[in-house]
């Protein structure tokens, strides 16, 4: 008795999980968490690429003399003025030079107060008949050499001030280094670049455009640029340049997009996202490839309805142009701000209970 008493109670047991299992599962299934996207829009013509902010004016600083540098006050990023000391020479050699050409002057003025005297002197004695016409003539001549020796002079000193300034490499606009080639201690030759300067108020955005869509982007009637880091962060911007050949490599060609008046956040280097809106007016939802399966050779989505947490199958049609891409063109079927699943579509059905987990961007 006591045996089956102990084997009925096993099997009450098994019923219990059997009937409440289903209904744990079902329980399970009800509540499922889901990474989703939210559809953005944007316009049906643009066009995306990958682009870089670069200075528009970008001049290569040299010493216009020979020398050893002694002093370098700037590194790569610094933002310096017009007139601003970047690098320095040794200035003995120069000073030396000045110093010299200073005595050739004194020497020369010198003269020049002895040929006067002498002049002088020769005219008052050619006036009484003292001295020959010839001595007053010669007297006269070594006056004029005296005067063309004092401007040489101060032609040579002259020359050795502007010497020893170049000892002195100062920046010739506003702008920031971009490069040092140049360390202290180094010898350097007269040209040899040692400091590359930017401007930053001229930027432009450099895009390499395949040949086929030139003529698309020539007639676009608006250019917008995007910081990749932060996609808020936008500016208007203006095509100023199209290379007129194509790079030998890729067969592409080299756009320069002016952004004069960007935000202070499109830095030299920045890396953006460059819009080509060849259409206006006309709008398109992107998602994610992932979020999209077909049935009877038709596309779908699973909306999320934002008060239930339910999903229900809504058809989409999806821009041919796009249909093996990572981002997907919607054309119709939701709206901008509509919820979808963005993975795992096979697994789920129509009006199953979801919870939002982590959500993709596009």
């Amino acid at each position: 008795m006591r045996h089956y008493t102990t084997h009925l109670r096993l099997a009450l047991v098994a019923a219990t999980i059997l009937v409440t299992a289903p209904s744990l599962q079902a329980a399970d299934a009800e509540i499922h968490p889901v990474l989703w996207a939210e559809a953005k829009a944007e316009h049906a013509g643009l066009l995306n690429f990958a682009g870089t902010v670069q200075p528009r004016v970008s001049s290569n600083l040299a010493f216009r003399t020979l020398g050893r540098t002694t002093a370098r006050y700037v590194q790569v990023g610094d933002v310096v003025k017009q007139g601003d000391v970047l690098m320095e020479l040794d200035p003995l050699a120069l000073e030396f030079a000045v110093r010299s050409a200073q005595a050739a002057l004194n020497s020369a003025n010198a003269q020049l107060d002895n040929a006067r005297t002498n002049e002088k002197r020769k005219s008052i004695l050619a006036a009484s008949n003292s001295v020959s016409q010839a001595e007053l003539e010669l007297a006269q001549q070594g006056l004029i050499s005296a005067q063309a020796s004092v401007e040489k002079a101060q032609s040579s000193l002259d020359k050795a001030k502007e010497q020893l300034s170049y000892a002195k490499l100062r920046a010739d606009f506003d702008g920031a280094i971009t490069n040092t080639a140049a360390n202290v201690g180094q010898t350097v030759a007269a040209g040899q670049t040692a400091l590359t300067l930017a401007r930053l108020d001229q930027r432009d955005v450099i895009v390499d455009i395949p040949e086929g869509l030139l003529g698309l982007i020539r007639a676009t009637p608006e250019i917008n640029a995007d910081l990749q880091l932060d996609p808020s962060v936008t500016t208007r911007g203006t095509l100023r340049e199209v290379a007129p050949e194509a790079d030998a490599t890729s067969r592409t060609y080299r756009l320069k997009i002016a952004i004069d008046n960007a935000p202070a956040a499109f830095r030299l280097g920045s890396v953006v996202t460059v819009r080509f809106s060849t259409e206006d007016g006309l709008e398109v939802i992107r998602l994610p490839r992932s979020s999209i399966f077909d049935k009877d050779g038709k596309q779908y989505v699973w909306l999320i309805n934002r008060e239930s947490q339910k999903i229900r199958m809504a058809e989409v049609r999806i821009d041919p142009k796009s249909i093996h891409s990572s981002i997907v063109r919607v054309l119709s079927g939701i709206e901008r701000g509509d919820k979808v699943v963005a993975a795992g579509v096979q697994d789920l059905q129509d009006g199953q209970t979801i919870r939002l987990g982590q959500e993709r961007r596009t």
